[in-house]
């Protein structure tokens, strides 16, 4: 599961439980320093993100930090509900995690994330919610692994994806109501493409995300998904549901130009590569299931430049 952050740039699965004997629930160790604790989350963003460096060159530097906490929380939940290795230790891992962020909002945070984030949290005045909203998702994807309709995909999405870039705008200062709803639609959008380009991976992992109502309307059994048939009623149902990401991506490009100028380019960044994505599915024939539809570095430097051309303009 994505998260707004591009986030399938993840470590390897062995690197991340060593870092969970190090800091999980069974660790025994002593609460680190805040510079500590803030150079830890830094290095897990800098390392495991490569797309981080690329989309934050104009960040502020009076910011960097807080995004590097933010980005360290995310990385540790989305890791501990993929890569414990059961959905039974997920759940249990991410209650601890749950109770740590508590522990945090009460000033007695032990894990270095946590030490970290504890700063971020007071210097904006963050609430729970989004950060218990993404544990909730994560939650969910332990446990459900069907969905009937758009609705119940949707609210899913809008705790997988939407609170991550509510507290990108939060840190931006650009934490408006209308701003709110074209950030939705573009995470939601983000999130929706993900679920097109990993309609193979997660088959594999016995999960759906294509809604049932969607599979009837095109006679796709859902057998077929998870053996990956690639139908002609399979195509014309991929082609639908791209076409409804990139609806929700368009509908968030009038946030581009009420945010600051740092963050605009960012904005046009995230909605560049979600099309491009489409795009490449496109391209590919709606055939996500021989090879994961992927942008190469050539494509991603070409969107990085048409995407920094439009921001100096102002198009």
């Amino acid at each position: 599961m994505d998260l707004g952050f591009d986030l399938t740039m993840t470590q390897p699965a062995e690197s991340f439980l060593q870092q969970l004997q190090s800091w999980g629930p069974r660790a025994v160790y002593t609460t680190p320093p805040r510079a500590a604790a803030e150079a830890y989350c830094r290095e897990l963003a800098t390392s495991h993100y490569e797309n981080f460096q690329v989309v934050s060159w104009l960040l502020p530097r009076d910011l960097r930090q807080h995004f590097y906490n933010i980005y360290a929380y995310c990385r540790w939940s989305d890791d501990l509900a993929d890569e414990a290795g059961s959905a039974s230790e997920s759940l249990d891992l991410l209650q601890w995690w749950h109770e740590e962020l508590r522990s945090a909002f009460q000033g007695q945070a032990h894990h270095p994330v946590f030490v970290a984030l504890q700063t971020t949290l007071s210097k904006f005045e963050l609430t729970a919610e989004p950060f218990e909203d993404l544990l909730s998702a994560f939650r969910q994807d332990q446990v459900k692994l069907r969905y009937e309709t758009d609705e119940e995909l949707l609210d899913y999405c809008t705790r997988s994806a939407d609170p991550v870039g509510r507290l990108v705008l939060t840190l931006g200062g650009a934490a408006q109501t209308e701003n709110f709803v074209w950030s939705d639609s573009i995470c939601t959008g983000l999130q929706l493409a993900n679920f097109c380009q990993d309609l193979a991976v997660d088959a594999r992992k016995n999960r759906i995300y294509i809604p049932a109502v969607r599979l009837r309307q095109f006679a796709v059994d859902e057998s077929a998904v998870l053996k990956g048939e690639r139908t002609d009623n399979m195509q014309s149902l991929l082609q639908q549901w791209c076409e409804y990401a990139d609806h929700f991506l368009a509908q968030g490009m009038p946030l581009i130009k009420n945010v600051p100028s740092w963050l605009s380019l960012d904005v046009r960044l995230f909605i560049a590569g979600g099309r491009g994505i489409l795009q490449e599915i496109r391209r590919q024939h709606y055939d996500v299931w021989r090879k994961r539809v992927s942008l190469s570095k050539a494509r991603k430097m070409a969107l990085v430049a048409q995407s920094t051309w439009q921001w100096m303009r102002g198009v």
